[in-house]
């Protein structure tokens, strides 16, 4: 295996608490549409099932390559209309869209990173385009090197051009880089795409009774407990 030179990150689920943030979002906004007895975190898994059916129309080619953005915002007409939730302002939806601009990350995420980035270009591999992975590192004060992901190279992961072009723009060969994540498959892609992989597992991503991706299912490359315990794995200090 090639130096790897360059780590890359899925970002939902791995980097950032995206259930949580996006549920304190929904909380906000119910009551001023009249509608406190909905669930935010119902709410939340339900615009998060729709991504990878909203991705799965582009990356079938049934649809030109469209940021998430606009498929984030499709996804939640069609759960509020769901709800028979109404009366929302026009700004307001544009608001609670970019819930996804304005989430947290995991706690130990920050002094991980800090130190992988002593050894290592960090960059993110997310699905998310440029603006939402932007904003949400402003806000949340994530060091990358560089704001890479789906936009840049036109292909939603699992795609193997996500991964293959990513590369690409970094200017390194794939087993130069190294992309993180949360989920076994995501890895399983990028090794398939001859990218050095590593494993975080996140066991409450999904709530408390989540099922999947609790351990490293395959024997990846490195498998850290989280981001300070991996950058320590990878002789970052």
């Amino acid at each position: 295996m090639s130096e790897v030179k360059a780590l890359v990150f899925d970002v939902f689920g791995t980097v950032v608490d995206w259930r949580s943030g996006v549920a304190r979002e929904f909380a906000a906004f119910l009551p001023g549409i009249g509608r406190p007895d909905l669930d935010p975190f119902a709410l939340a898994d339900a615009w998060r099932k729709l991504y990878q059916p909203g991705m799965e129309e582009c990356r079938s080619g049934r649809r030109p390559f469209t940021r998430l953005d606009v498929l984030h915002r499709e996804s939640l007409e069609k759960v509020l209309a769901a709800h028979n939730v109404t009366g929302a302002s026009e700004g307001d939806l544009d608001h609670l869209n970019r819930a996804w601009h304005r989430l947290d990350p995991w706690p130990d995420v920050l002094l991980g990173l800090t130190r992988m980035k002593r050894k290592y270009f960090l960059a993110p591999l997310s699905n998310g385009n440029i603006a939402l992975l932007a904003n949400m590192a402003k806000r949340a004060g994530l060091p990358w090197d560089a704001v890479l992901g789906a936009e840049p190279v036109q292909a939603y992961k699992p795609q193997p051009e996500a991964y293959l072009r990513t590369a690409e723009l970094l200017a390194l060969k794939p087993s130069e880089v190294c992309l993180v994540a949360a989920h076994n498959g995501d890895l399983r892609a990028a090794r398939k795409a001859g990218l050095a992989t590593a494993f975080v597992p996140r066991p409450t991503e999904h709530g408390q009774g989540q099922t999947i991706d609790l351990s490293a299912e395959d024997p990846w490359d490195w498998v850290g407990t989280d981001f300070v315990d991996l950058a320590a794995r990878m002789g970052c200090r």
